[in-house]
C-alpha cells in the first residue's frame, strides 16, 4: 500500500499543480477582485475550512512562517466570498487541465473512468484527524468530468498533506524546518536560498539552522547528517504509508486500470510543464 500511495501521488500531483503553475486559475482568481496570487492562493484552498482565522488557517497549512496566513486571511473575504474563489480556482484548475489534454483526451472514455475511479478513493477515507481533507470533502463534486478528476486528485492531495503535517509534527519538524530539510533532498546549498524560505528573515533563519544543528540534522556546513537524512526519509515513508486508505476503496483491477489510464494524462501535463512531483 505504501509503494501504491506514492505511485498514486507521482500520477495525480501533476494534476494538482495545473492550480499553481498554469495560468488559468490565477487569472479567474484575478477577475473576482483578488489583488496578488498570494491573496488568491490563501482565499481559495482556506475557502473550504468556512471563515476561520488567519490562526486556523497557519494551523491547517503548516508550511509557512509565523504571519503569512494573516496578510491574506481574512482580509481575502472581505469582499469576494469565499465560495466564490473556491468556484474560481475549480473552474480554472479544470480549464487549464482541459486545454493541455486537448479536446481528444480530455473527452475520452479514458479520463471519465480515471475521474470516476480517484472520486471512488477519494471519497471513500476517514476523515478524522484530517482538517484540509475534512474541508474538501464538504464540497460538492462537479458533474464534469475533468473538474471531477482535478478535484477529486486534489481531494486525495490534501489528505497526503494531512498525513505529511502529522509525520511532521511527530519529527518534531515544523514548516520552516521541513522546506530545509527537502532544499538538502534536492542538493539546494545553502538549504536557505530554498526559494520557499528565501525571504525570511535573516535571524529566522539563522534560528532554524542552528536548531536543526543542536538536534544533529544538519552539519556545521549546512548538509545533512545521516541523522537528518534518516529523519527525512522516515517522515517520507510515514506520509507515504498515512497516504494509503483512501486506496482501500479500489479493488486491485480497479487499481490497475485506474493507473493505466492516468498514465497519459499526467505525461501530457508533465510534457506541457507541470512538475513532476518530487518529494513532498
Amino acid at each position: 500500500m505504501t509503494c501504491l500511495a506514492r505511485r498514486m501521488f507521482e500520477l495525480l500531483e501533476p494534476i494538482c499543480l495545473v492550480t499553481f503553475f498554469a495560468d488559468e486559475c490565477n487569472e479567474e482568481l484575478a477577475a473576482l477582485g483578488h489583488r496578488t496570487y498570494w491573496d488568491g492562493y490563501f482565499a481559495s484552498r482556506a475557502a473550504p475550512l468556512g471563515r476561520v482565522p488567519a490562526e486556523v488557517v497557519h494551523a491547517a497549512f503548516y508550511s509557512f512562517a509565523d504571519g503569512e496566513a494573516a496578510r491574506h486571511i481574512p482580509s481575502a473575504w472581505e469582499t469576494i466570498p469565499p465560495e466564490a474563489s473556491v468556484a474560481a480556482r475549480e473552474r480554472g484548475s479544470a480549464a487549464s487541465v482541459r486545454r493541455i489534454l486537448g479536446a481528444e483526451l480530455a473527452g475520452s472514455p479514458g479520463l471519465v473512468r480515471a475521474a470516476d475511479l480517484t472520486t471512488k478513493a477519494a471519497t471513500s477515507a476517514p476523515t478524522e484527524g484530517r482538517m484540509m481533507y475534512a474541508g474538501m470533502r464538504t464540497l460538492p463534486v462537479p458533474g464534469d468530468p475533468v473538474a471531477r478528476l482535478w478535484h477529486s486528485a486534489t481531494m486525495l492531495r490534501e489528505h497526503r498533506c494531512d498525513g505529511h503535517i502529522a509525520a511532521l509534527v511527530g519529527e518534531r519538524i515544523g514548516g520552516t524546518e521541513a522546506h530545509i530539510l527537502s532544499a538538502l533532498e534536492m542538493g539546494i546549498h545553502p538549504p536557505e536560498s530554498f526559494g520557499r524560505v528565501h525571504h525570511l528573515p535573516k535571524a529566522r533563519l539563522a534560528a532554524v539552522m542552528d536548531g536543526l544543528r543542536e538536534r544533529g540534522l544538519v552539519d556545521p556546513e549546512g548538509w545533512f547528517t545521516d541523522a537528518g537524512r534518516k529523519t527525512k526519509q522516515h517522515i517520507e515513508a510515514l506520509t507515504d504509508e498515512l497516504a494509503g486508505p483512501p486506496y482501500d476503496a479500489l479493488s486491485r483491477a480497479e487499481v490497475d486500470e485506474l493507473v493505466t489510464e492516468l498514465e497519459p494524462i499526467t505525461a501530457a501535463l508533465v510534457a506541457a510543464g507541470i512538475p513532476a512531483p518530487g518529494r513532498d
